[in-house]
């Protein structure tokens, strides 16, 4: 009895945070040409996010021509047949709104952010994208030393920079996960100008893209203008590829040690997890939540402030469209060898493979997904992002509402189960990260 009036604040904040989850309401339909549509609309602000999530990220290349969706990402912004080189950004600065766009192994996604007034503007800019994006040898070449320099100071110049690309490519050995979206700069490198052109005429299509709108606007008259600016651009006669490989159990524990330009070592650990959208899905999200979710977290806790063998530690996973890692990590303190480190943060790991998690533990973590979840989707931006999303993956962006629920159906025995199942070290890749000139010490 005392432990449950012990939990039952946490339970009150919880059933609390979903009442006030608003539904957020919207209107979904298809142009001829196999475009998708996703309109929602909020008058409390006047604001609009305008994105277009093009189903195609690192994992549709071929071996020859890695990089290629995220060497897109950047080209997109050189212009159109009406937009000159350079001024892509222009109109949205001069408009008072903000655009950026990310590639990942699934997927490339572009947005604005207007004022309402403006947000004609965005669908203009994403026609011009999608209908006649300037392919031209200037913009490719410019754009290939972008890329290169991104490359230098994000991964080969930053410390611990190589870290996922290095895990990665031992996990998968068969699927495209093997590569990361920067892909080979010498496949970029050898790219001819019908090489990238073909590329945009497979891809950048509108059947392979959902525009997705969500802020002050007029519904009726959104559509008009959408119908203006996208209907009469042809739909895509390509096959898309998507691949098919189903990638082979691990066979046993994968170690490796990689000497970096760090001066403190750290030690990774990813295990092989389901993939995004499966039931199991969820039980490792919880999991990450409770292995690493803020500073009362059990790595946390046990390895940073109690024991003080790590600077930071965590767990996140990390879940794709069609397969996924379970990261667990550290960055040992001075003078703590990897080795020790390494059998600590399998303690931790352990300990969720061995007994239940207790009650008033398990509720604080879903009070944290909750209110992840209810932040996640208080923006414009969010809201926008998370519909194109929840339909390209799962074909179900009202998932925006329901999704809580099937965290809300996991049970610590889900937790203790998914545990016992994948986090083992046969399904394990382990790596650690030394100084320069320590490999062997």
């Amino acid at each position: 009895m005392t432990k449950w009036l012990g939990a039952l604040p946490a339970l009150l904040l919880a059933t609390g945070l979903q009442a006030q989850a608003p539904k957020i309401a919207f209107e979904k339909y298809t142009l001829p040409n196999g475009l998708t549509v996703i309109l929602h609309q909020d008058r409390t602000a006047p604001v609009v996010a305008v994105s277009a999530l093009y189903h195609v990220g690192s994992k549709n290349e071929d071996t020859a021509h890695t990089g290629y969706a995220h060497f897109f990402e950047h080209l997109m912004f050189e212009g159109s047949d009406n937009i000159k080189r350079g001024e892509f950004d222009k109109y949205t600065s001069n408009a008072g709104g903000y655009n950026n766009a990310n590639t990942t192994q699934d997927r490339t996604y572009y947005f604005e952010l207007f004022p309402s007034n403006q947000y004609a503007l965005g669908l203009w800019l994403e026609s011009e994208r999608m209908l006649h994006a300037k392919i031209e040898d200037a913009g490719v070449n410019t754009q290939k030393e972008v890329v290169k320099e991104e490359k230098r100071q994000r991964i080969d110049n930053q410390p611990y920079g190589t870290i996922i690309g290095e895990i990665f490519k031992r996990a998968f050995r068969v699927h495209p996960y093997r590569w990361q979206p920067i892909g080979s700069l010498e496949h970029l490198s050898a790219g001819k100008l019908g090489d990238f052109k073909d590329f945009y005429q497979t891809f950048y299509v509108p059947n392979n893209c959902v525009l997705s709108i969500a802020g002050d606007i007029d519904i009726p008259e959104v559509k008009q203008k959408i119908e203006a600016y996208f209907g009469s651009i042809p739909r895509g006669t390509r096959p898309i590829p998507r691949p098919s490989v189903v990638e082979p159990p691990l066979g046993g524990e994968v170690r490796d040690v990689i000497e970096d330009n760090i001066q403190l070592p750290a030690v990774v650990e990813a295990y092989r997890s389901p993939k995004q959208g499966s039931e199991e899905y969820y039980a490792f999200n919880v999991l990450s939540t409770l292995l690493s979710g803020g500073n009362s977290s059990r790595m946390n806790k046990v390895i940073v402030d109690e024991k003080q063998l790590a600077v930071q530690a965590g767990a996140f996973n990390f879940a794709l469209e069609d397969a996924g890692l379970f990261i667990a990590y550290g960055i040992a303190n001075m003078q703590v060898k990897p080795a020790d480190l390494e059998r600590e943060i399998d303690a931790v790991v352990n300990g969720v493979k061995e007994n239940l998690v207790g009650q008033r533990e398990f509720v604080k973590v879903r009070n944290q997904i909750t209110t992840d979840f209810v932040t996640r989707n208080s923006t414009m931006a969010g809201i926008a992002e998370t519909l194109a999303n929840y339909e390209v993956y799962f074909g179900d962006a009202n998932l925006i509402n329901t999704e809580i629920n099937r965290y809300n159906k996991v049970t610590r025995e889900d937790l203790l189960n998914v545990a016992k199942k994948y986090l083992n070290k046969d399904n394990r890749v382990v790596l650690y990260y030394v100084p320069k000139g320590q490999k062997g010490k």
